[in-house]
Order: C-alpha cells, then sequence, then structure tokens
C-alpha cells in the first residue's frame, strides 16, 4: 500500500523516500495543515538541525474547505486545497523534516468512523517510520475532525505488534488550551528553543493568517502564557511550554475505553476544583 502513497510524500533534502520515512525518530500526525506547526513544535525542535533524530509529519485532510477572507476571499475549493499543499511543504522546508505525508482525504472521511482507509494508510506508515514519538490532537479538543484524527492515530496504532508501537504517544492541544488539566496529568514541553524556526514555521501559512487567523500571534501567546501561568509559586523557567497529555496506555491496553481514560482527565480537574473550595470555604468540615 505505501507504493500508492509515494506520490503523496515530499521529502525536502531530496533523501529517497523510504530512507526518509525509515529515519524518523519523532513523528506528529494532525488533521489539517499548519496543526502539527501548532501543536507538535517539540518534536520539531528536538530534531532541527540533527543528524540523529528525524521528525516527519503526517496530514489527514486536504485543506480544501478551509475559512478564507481577504486575499483568498475568492478561491475556489480547489484552489484553497493547492494553496495549503503548497504552504505545508514550505513548513516542512523551514522546519528541516525528514518527510512529509499528505493524504489529502475530505474531512468528512476522516470524520466517518466507517471509513477504514484513514487507518489502514495511518497503519503502513507507522510501519515504515517505527517512530519513537507521536504527536496528535488530543479528543478533548473541541473541532470535530482533529478528534476523529486523534482515534484514526489510536485506531491504527492498537491494530499494530507491540514491537512497533512507539514509547509515547501524546495528544497536544490547539482547540482548546489543556491548561485545565491537573499538573500531575499534564505533559509539558519545553519549547523556548530556535524561536525564529517556531514564528517561521507558523507564518508560511499565508492563506490562514492574511485570511483572518492569527495563528502566528495566537500559538506564540498561548506559549507564553502557558509558560507564565504554568507556576505560581515559582519564577519562569521557560520562555514558551506547550501541553500535552499522555495517551501511550490506549495503545499499550486495547482494553481501555477511549472516552472513560480522556473523560477522567475531567473529572479529576474537577474533584481538584471541588476540593478546594470545599477547604477553603469550610464545607468539609
Amino acid at each position: 500500500m505505501l507504493n500508492d502513497l509515494q506520490n503523496k510524500i515530499y521529502v525536502p533534502d531530496g533523501t529517497p523516500v523510504m530512507e526518509a520515512l525509515a529515519r524518523t525518530t519523532h513523528l506528529a500526525v494532525s488533521a489539517h495543515q499548519d496543526d502539527i506547526e501548532i501543536m507538535a513544535y517539540d518534536g520539531i525542535s528536538r530534531c532541527f538541525g540533527k543528524n540523529d533524530s528525524w521528525f516527519t509529519a503526517v496530514v489527514l485532510t486536504d485543506g480544501a474547505g478551509s475559512p478564507r477572507t481577504g486575499p483568498y476571499r475568492d478561491f475556489t475549493d480547489e484552489q484553497m486545497r493547492e494553496i495549503r499543499k503548497q504552504e505545508q511543504v514550505k513548513a516542512a522546508v523551514v522546519g528541516g523534516y525528514s518527510a512529509l505525508v499528505m493524504l489529502e482525504y475530505p474531512s468528512s472521511a476522516v470524520k466517518d468512523p466507517g471509513n477504514k482507509a484513514v487507518i489502514s494508510e495511518l497503519a503502513e506508515i507507522f510501519k515504515v517510520t517505527k517512530p519513537q514519538i507521536i504527536y496528535t490532537h488530543n479528543p478533548a479538543d473541541k473541532h470535530a475532525t482533529h478528534v476523529a484524527a486523534a482515534l484514526r492515530v489510536i485506531g491504527a496504532l492498537r491494530g499494530l505488534p507491540d514491537d512497533m508501537l512507539p514509547e509515547k504517544l501524546y495528544g497536544c492541544e490547539v482547540w482548546r488550551s489543556l491548561d485545565w488539566v491537573c499538573d500531575e496529568d499534564r505533559v509539558v514541553f519545553d519549547v523556548s528553543g530556535h524561536p525564529n524556526i517556531a514564528a517561521a514555521l507558523i507564518g508560511v501559512f499565508d492563506s490562514q493568517i492574511a485570511g483572518g487567523k492569527r495563528y502566528d500571534l495566537a500559538a506564540a501567546g498561548r506559549r507564553m502564557a502557558n509558560a507564565t501561568f504554568h507556576e505560581y509559586n515559582a519564577a519562569d523557567a521557560s520562555d514558551a511550554l506547550s501541553f500535552a497529555i499522555d495517551m501511550t496506555p490506549l495503545i499499550t491496553d486495547p482494553a481501555i475505553d477511549i472516552c472513560e481514560y480522556v473523560t477522567a482527565f475531567i473529572e479529576r480537574f474537577r474533584q481538584d476544583v471541588a476540593g478546594n473550595i470545599s477547604v477553603l470555604s469550610g464545607s468539609s468540615r
């Protein structure tokens, strides 16, 4: 099946496709173009300029349904699809990615639980790349296509033998921050390295920025806010943090219910809030 994907794979440094995929150590799967640059900068920065660590990006949808205003207001879906594709390629070059895989599904196909093609193609990619770390969306995200993307990643990994599973699977923040997750449940990434690259990566997506969504400012602002508000009783240890939840148990133990696993984070947060109110109001007596 991977042969069928050859025309959907771009390798910035010209390395043969199979070699570029095989050298992958960190991999991100996103629903849309620019999601990876927002949510998985930890992986990008860990691999940037390295010869022993390589980052591969997988984008599931084609971008045809992107909102558009300003100079892109009159673009057709097909024109928008091509623009988004070009922008994602530019990001792969700027970030020094090992490979970029653009599967170009419509969002409806990714969200369709009966469509097994997405899971099958992801499984083939995972078999070839065998990454140590995988980043994707978290299932508490409010964007339905993001949630579906996370579920397809989990579904693909659950179908692989144990020796092909990554060491870690992280669910990252895009639509909804993860600052509500209790400290002990939160995975914290220091993403302060190469701030110029971080800015440039999101800046190449002009169709979104000039089109009315300042993701470049918002992503940097969220990372800075995370760094400042992460600890209230200590000086900032970083200029930029991003958050995730550890979803590794969902692939090492397929019997775990995904909904129950994710909503347990919410329940622990509820208990933490309720406990503080109860103690400090004196109602716990």
